[in-house]
């Protein structure tokens, strides 16, 4: 048997003695969605059936998991409210008009309704207030300490909650003879979820204080000017009965707003999106594109950035419009189909709540905000500054964890035409150096790597726009064929700062600055920066000189094995032969100092000493770290390495000027014929 309910389904094999958890599924339905300014920022909302839910958008792990949210204020249908820059106190709603403030320094909560009567079994007619099941709860944007509530009326308290004002009157139809019990002839349906004639939605302008919108269960607008004094009836002319179950306020201009009524209640699944200019004055309906069975739209927020790109949550999925609601087309990508309650923008990221699938979140607009930007034949689009977090991530989905967004600068560009077998490549600059390059081509050796990743790093070049992260990492260090080494061999983390990120496809060439930020949260200071960089460019500047000069040394051996073979019955080369092979042992003799050959997986770093090249990898591990300040011991272990190295190289170069030379002078000397190919 399969139960399903409001949080998922629980299977059970045994004829119900026994059931399946629903913990494993990603079915959470959020009626509300709102974010905080923290970095990194975190997303709230109830969750029918279940609780509130505070969330990481991301985490320093592989992804997000149970340990990664926490309940706050509210029930199940909540609002939620608090001041974005400080979240310590969070006030959230219920049905029947509760509403508490949660501390999360105590995790208590306090209710604090403004007329805290038992709602329970009471008709409507008979409370003091009506109440949604969704009642509406803000802080406004202009002072955090001001919250208001939505009833039949409007709310207001400025001391947490111990005292309220009601600063409206009744802002519905007040249909008197819809205020009796819900859900008859049948039962009484208790819990306040068919209680009508309430308000849905309010919002205050973030241009002008005391600007504040009302919307209603059975349709109507309101705004006041004044902070509640004196309230306007602006409902669209004509508009049928229905949730006023958004209203956005544009960012970029304090008179125009949009909202969205709802009327599946009554059957009816057309879309009702409606703008204004004046505030209120005239409405302009903007449903143009918006098409699919039962796609009625729930939500309208307009771009931060962009005047007139709006996104719309719709029954089915996500759409957007490019020209401020004239024509709108979907945006699904990889959105399962799902009913989109709310939408919200926070550091450039949409944010959505969906019923059924928890939340989603579009990781940095930029494409959508540059799509009517002139292109050429490749263009790069700034990306938004970037922190420097790490943090796992994958591309395949996990069960029960929740996706990372890629650690790094995840950048987008444009290309005109596919490209295939012509290189886009991309560079990464610091100061005018390149420090990373990565093109389009499969790299041929990128099996040999040792340690190296299961693929290599590819631009994708699909025509059209195209999504790329750089990991915040370095050039890859060159590797020694055959020889696993402990720490691996991709470049190590830049530091904060600016980045030039520059793509070229022929001679057309295209580029952006990116700005990568510190962590917030990690106490660190520029010149801590500066000196983590320094040390980890030393031991990778090192490292490379090591592996380059053991491969240019196996060069050598293996060019001395090939001339033994062919003089081996070379009277006249007996002593260039002695020689030679006392070139390959010395040669040999330096070599396993620096690295070892016989490590050839993870499992043979136990088995097998670990040379100067992984004794340096290890300590550019021990540095490349989130908290930069290096430890003392550290760049003592590094001098200590250094002047290891030193001896090695020193030993490198007699190699070379002494018994090499003397090889080459030999050699020469014997005046040995060159090899002849006959055509027999």
């Amino acid at each position: 048997m399969i139960n399903s309910n409001d949080g998922g389904s629980n299977v059970s094999n045994n004829g119900g003695k026994s059931w399946s958890t629903q913990e494993n599924q990603n079915t959470a339905q959020f009626y509300r969605v709102i974010t905080d300014n923290l970095v990194p920022y975190n997303v709230y909302g109830g969750q029918q059936d279940n609780s509130t839910v505070a969330i990481a958008s991301r985490t320093n792990d592989g992804g997000i998991d149970w340990k990664d949210w926490y309940s706050v204020a509210g029930g199940e249908s909540a609002f939620l409210a608090f001041d974005p820059d400080n979240p310590q106190l969070i006030y959230g709603g219920t049905y029947q008009g509760n509403i508490d403030k949660w501390d999360a320094n105590t995790k208590e909560s306090k209710p604090i309704k403004e007329y805290p009567e038992l709602g329970l079994s009471i008709s409507p007619e008979n409370a003091k207030y009506r109440y949604n099941w969704n009642a509406p709860i803000i802080t406004s944007p202009h002072n955090r300490k001001t919250i208001y509530h939505g009833g039949n009326v409007v709310f207001k308290s400025t001391d947490e909650g111990q005292s309220w004002s009601v600063i409206s009157p009744d802002l519905t139809r007040n249909e008197k003879d819809r205020h009796g019990l819900g859900g008859g002839p049948f039962t009484n349906e208790a819990a306040g979820g068919e209680i009508y004639n309430t308000l849905t939605y309010l919002t205050e302008s973030s241009h002008e204080e005391g600007v504040i919108w009302s919307g209603s269960d059975d349709g109507l607008v309101h705004v006041t000017k004044d902070g509640g004094n004196t309230w306007k009836n602006v409902t669209p002319t004509g508009i049928k009965e229905g949730i006023i179950n958004s209203i956005e306020v544009s960012p970029h201009d304090p008179a125009t707003a949009y909202i969205v009524l709802m009327r599946y209640k009554s059957m009816d699944f057309d879309n009702y999106i409606y703008k204004t200019t004046d505030y209120g004055t005239t409405w302009t309906k903007i449903t143009n594109g918006i098409t699919g069975d039962n796609t009625f739209t729930r939500v309208v927020r307009e771009d931060r950035k962009i005047k007139g790109l709006l996104y719309a949550g719709t029954e089915t999925g996500l759409f957007i419009s490019l020209d401020d609601g004239l024509n709108w087309q979907p945006l699904q990508l990889n959105l399962p189909v799902t009913p989109i309650n709310d939408l919200t923008i926070q550091d450039n990221d949409l944010v959505v709540a969906t019923a059924g699938r928890a939340f989603w979140i579009l990781d940095d607009l930029a494409t959508l905000q540059n799509i009517k930007t002139p292109k050429q034949e490749v263009t790069i689009f700034q990306p938004k500054d970037t922190y420097l977090f790490m943090g796992g991530s994958s591309d395949k989905p996990i069960p029960g964890l929740g996706s990372n967004p890629k650690s790094g600068v995840t950048f987008d560009y444009y290309l005109s035409e596919k490209q295939d077998s012509t290189e886009l490549k991309l560079e990464v600059l610091k100061d005018g150096e390149v420090i990373r390059s990565i093109t389009n081509q499969k790299p041929k050796d990128f099996k040999s790597w040792p340690g190296g990743p299961s693929k290599p790093d590819v631009l994708p070049s699909k025509k059209g726009y195209n999504r790329f992260t750089w990991d915040f990492k370095r050039e890859r260090l060159p590797a020694v064929d055959n020889v696993f080494v402990l720490g691996g061999h991709d470049g190590s983390t830049v530091g904060p700062g600016d980045y030039t990120l520059k793509l070229s496809l022929g001679t057309t060439i295209t580029e952006t600055i990116v700005k990568i930020l510190p962590n917030p949260k990690v106490k660190s200071s520029p010149t801590d920066y500066a000196g983590q960089q320094e040390l980890l460019k030393t031991i990778e500047a090192t490292v490379v000189d090591i592996h380059n000069s053991v491969n240019s040394m196996r060069s050598a051996k293996t060019q001395l094995k090939d001339y033994a073979k062919l003089l081996k019955d070379n009277e006249m080369a007996k002593s260039l032969l002695k020689q030679g092979d006392t070139l390959i042992k010395r040669i040999t003799a330096w070599e396993e100092n620096l690295i070892q050959p016989n490590q050839k997986t993870f499992q043979d770093v136990i088995n097998f000493e670990n040379k100067l090249n992984a004794q340096l990898l290890n300590l550019r591990g021990y540095i490349d770290v989130v908290e930069p300040k290096v430890t003392a011991g550290a760049k003592v272990r590094l001098q200590d390495l250094l002047t290891q190295w030193k001896t090695f190289k020193t030993e490198h170069n007699a190699i070379i000027t002494t018994e090499m030379a003397a090889y080459n002078e030999a050699f020469r000397s014997l005046e040995i014929p060159a090899l002849i190919i006959s055509n027999k």
